[in-house]
């Protein structure tokens, strides 16, 4: 199970239960060799990371049982799981070219065998170079997605989501509520502290309120100085709720250590009615965060 399997270019760390690291690489085998090109050429039908990773366990699946497959990369946030997870497993850290590709775990109620973990670990060398194209191509996606100053969602994603989760929310009757929010006397900031300073406060705004909300609600850079949060499964309480929790860690901001600057937001919430699309739904939103700040700013008005 600890044994090394060397070839060129390419290695897998491979952990069996229990959890250890030991570093081997991936099959050069002649007898595995015919294996492994036929599921990289099925692999490479793909770049969608979720369905070459289904692809792969039910390709897999034809070599070796087992009742579960597990696949993260913490620092893309992806993280598939298929079938369910049984009391043992094994564990592989897939590396291309000293590149992370990630972890992946196999789960089944009874323990590997020795000759099941070397079919796996030479089989899995097939999945290497069309995972890492298909991360290569998850990364540009969302690099295409995201605001590069604040590092949340950009506003060409934006009309694309609320749109789809307006058609969500309608199918299965849920709750929909979206937050716009803007930054009050922005042009004050860049003018007093300059705009490195207003670059700081727009990145500490947009980190403050996406910490604040859940996993599943979205933010959007909509505008210059103007944050569009987009909350799934929340009717317009809850959202206005919300959107107080976030003007009130804004207002205790301070992004720029060497200066005392005040920040503060205007925020107007809509809960989606039924006959909206994304046009109305927005429209709603801007007419309470208009209102918001001719009341004098620093608050929260739900329409």
């Amino acid at each position: 199970m600890n044994g090394q399997i060397q070839s060129i270019s390419e290695k897998i760390n491979k952990v069996a239960t229990p959890p250890v690291r030991p570093s081997i690489h991936a099959d050069s085998k002649q007898r595995f060799a015919s294996k492994v090109l036929a599921l990289t050429g099925i692999l490479q039908t793909t770049l969608e990371t979720n369905e070459l990773i289904a692809l792969f366990a039910k390709e897999l699946a034809n070599f070796v049982g087992f009742d579960g497959l597990s696949y993260q990369v913490s620092k893309l946030r992806v993280d598939i799981n298929l079938g369910k997870q049984s009391q043992h497993q094994c564990d592989y850290q897939l590396v291309v070219s000293d590149e992370n590709l990630g972890d992946i775990q196999l789960f089944r109620a009874h323990p590997f065998r020795d000759s099941e973990l070397e079919l796996i670990e030479n089989l899995m060398a097939g999945l290497l170079y069309p995972l890492r194209n298909a991360l290569l191509y998850y990364q540009a996606l969302q690099t295409a997605r995201i605001d590069p100053l604040t590092g949340v969602r950009n506003r060409a994603t934006m009309d694309s989501a609320i749109h789809r989760e307006i058609e969500l929310a309608r199918r299965h009757d849920n709750p929909l509520s979206v937050i716009l929010l803007d930054i009050d006397h922005f042009k004050k900031i860049n003018d007093q502290y300059g705009h490195l300073s207003g670059d700081q406060a727009l990145k500490s705004i947009a980190q403050c309120t996406d910490n604040t909300i859940r996993e599943s609600d979205m933010i959007f850079r909509y505008g210059g100085e103007e944050f569009l949060v987009l909350l799934s499964g929340t009717d317009r309480k809850g959202a206005e709720q919300l959107a107080e929790r976030i003007r009130e860690n804004v207002e205790r901001l301070n992004p720029h250590a060497h200066k005392s600057m005040s920040l503060t937001v205007s925020l107007g919430v809509a809960g989606m009615l039924d006959g909206d699309d994304t046009t109305t739904l927005f429209k709603r939103a801007d007419t309470a965060l208009y209102q918001a700040k001719h009341q004098g700013r620093n608050r929260v008005v739900m329409q």
